[in-house]
């Protein structure tokens, strides 16, 4: 039973830091700042989720637990708000905003 949770959770940490990686990727190869942001909010979410879930299975207390989706909650909740802020900087101190970005 405690191999199986060990390597469960292993596996969950691993595909999160795989999923952070990726996002890793998509900054670099990305010239933009908008679509560097995009690509770093759209893999944060799940690579924290993957990594709060397998540590949660590794420790297995219910007070580890509680506090790793407490600090979940804070990243969902605060992510995507400091995004969204620093995009709307971005467009609205950027003049040439259209003509940059890649996607229209």
């Amino acid at each position: 039973m405690m191999l199986a949770r060990a390597v469960v959770g292993s596996v969950l940490v691993c595909l999160g830091l795989v999923v952070f990686c990726i996002s890793l990727i998509g900054v670099y190869r990305f010239r933009y700042v908008l679509n560097r942001m995009h690509a770093s909010a759209l893999c944060d979410t799940l690579g924290s989720l993957l990594v709060m879930l397998g540590l949660a299975i590794l420790f297995w207390s219910v007070w580890v637990t509680l506090k790793l989706a407490c600090i979940l909650a804070f990243l969902w909740l605060t992510g995507p708000v400091a995004t969204h802020r620093t995009t709307k900087v971005e467009v609205l101190t950027d003049e040439y905003v259209m003509e940059e970005c890649e996607v229209e």
